[in-house]
């Protein structure tokens, strides 16, 4: 079971950026996914969560309408859509797979002008 990140990068406030977790070593479309993210000096928190059919998902309430989680799972990726950035969202991001207590290495996400 493996989760790999992608998509982190640098941006500056209000800008956007799009993470995407590939998973190999089972199938993505039979688990709910989740992302996560930690700040510099703070606890890991929920980002957002979607089902398995990609019909619920959940969000923190700092990202609720400026964040969304998707997923293909013909492509075994899950994907999050980050818009309208602030440097409060500054952290590393990490997808999680709950169902298999797996972990990514989690990519850098830098809000700054």
């Amino acid at each position: 079971v493996q989760l790999v990140e992608s998509g982190g990068g640098l941006v500056q406030p209000g800008g956007s950026l799009r993470l995407s977790c590939a998973a190999s070593g089972f199938t993505l479309s039979r688990d709910g996914m989740s992302w996560y993210r930690q700040a510099p000096g703070k606890e890991r928190e929920f980002v957002a969560s979607i089902s398995s059919d990609g019909i619920y998902t959940s969000y923190t309430n700092s990202v609720k309408g400026r964040f969304t989680i998707s997923r293909d799972n013909a492509r075994n990726t899950v994907y999050l859509q980050m818009n309208s950035l602030k440097s409060e969202d500054t952290a590393v991001y990490s997808c999680y797979a709950p169902g298999r207590r797996a972990w990514g290495q989690g990519t850098q996400v830098t809000v700054s002008s």
